[in-house]
C-alpha cells in the first residue's frame, strides 16, 4: 500500500469511512477524544464493531477507556452488548479487562462505581453488559 491510500482525511467522520484500517482506528482515536462523545455516537459504535480489522475495535475501545468517564465505558459496554462476531466481542473483552485503571486500586474502584452506575443505565444492553462485568468480578473474589 502506498502512503497516499493510509493518508488520513482531516475529517475524522470522513476518516471513518476510509478503507484503510489506519485510517479507520486514527478516526476512532480521534472521535474517542472528542468532549461530547455522544455527538458522534453512532459512528464510534461502528469503528467498535468493526467488520473488516479488530484493530480498529481495539484502537477505538482503548481510546475510549482512557477517557476515564462514562460515556467511554458505556460505549464500550454498548459495542460488547451487540458484538455478533466473536473476534470482535473478544477484543472488547479483552479491553476491557486489560484497561489500566485496574493496576491501581483508586482506578479500579473508580471503574467499579462506574459499572455500578451503568447497572441502571437506560439502556438494556448497557445495563446487562455493565452487569455482566460485575458478575466477573465477583466470581474472581
Amino acid at each position: 500500500m502506498n502512503g497516499f491510500q493510509d493518508r488520513e482525511p482531516t475529517d475524522p467522520l470522513a476518516a471513518a469511512d476510509s478503507p484503510s484500517w489506519s485510517v479507520r482506528a486514527a478516526a476512532g482515536r480521534r472521535l474517542a477524544a472528542a468532549p461530547r462523545i455522544e455527538d458522534v455516537a453512532d459512528v464510534l459504535h461502528r469503528l467498535l464493531l468493526d467488520d473488516q480489522d479488530t484493530a480498529v475495535t481495539s484502537e477505538t475501545a482503548v481510546a475510549l477507556l482512557a477517557r476515564g468517564d462514562l460515556p467511554g465505558l458505556r460505549a464500550v459496554l454498548a459495542a460488547r452488548a451487540d458484538a455478533a462476531d466473536q473476534g470482535t466481542a473478544d477484543q472488547l473483552s479483552a479491553e476491557l479487562d486489560c484497561d489500566p485503571r485496574w493496576m491501581t486500586g483508586n482506578g479500579a474502584g473508580e471503574l467499579i462505581r462506574q459499572l455500578r452506575a451503568l447497572t441502571s443505565d437506560t439502556d438494556p444492553r448497557v445495563r446487562d453488559e455493565a452487569q455482566r462485568r460485575l458478575s466477573l468480578l465477583r466470581k474472581d473474589d
